[in-house]
């Protein structure tokens, strides 16, 4: 059996700003826990002023 996790920017690693190098971080803390990266894509957010891209990761870990 297997847990996922969504990372997005809204994530407490991100303090809602894309950063490369806080996405190395967090990948390498979850890592570090038991979990993969599985896939990541990009999503359009409709806002006030236009769309947003944000970033989406999907994590997996197998579960016992």
């Amino acid at each position: 059996m297997f847990r996922y996790k969504v990372l997005t920017q809204k994530d407490k690693w991100f303090s809602g700003k894309f950063d490369p190098a806080k996405l190395e971080d967090a990948l390498n803390a979850y890592a570090e826990q038991g979990w993969r990266l599985r896939s990541c894509a990009t999503a359009d957010i409709p806002g006030f002023g236009g769309n947003r891209q944000e970033f989406v990761a999907i994590l997996e870990r197998e579960e016992d």
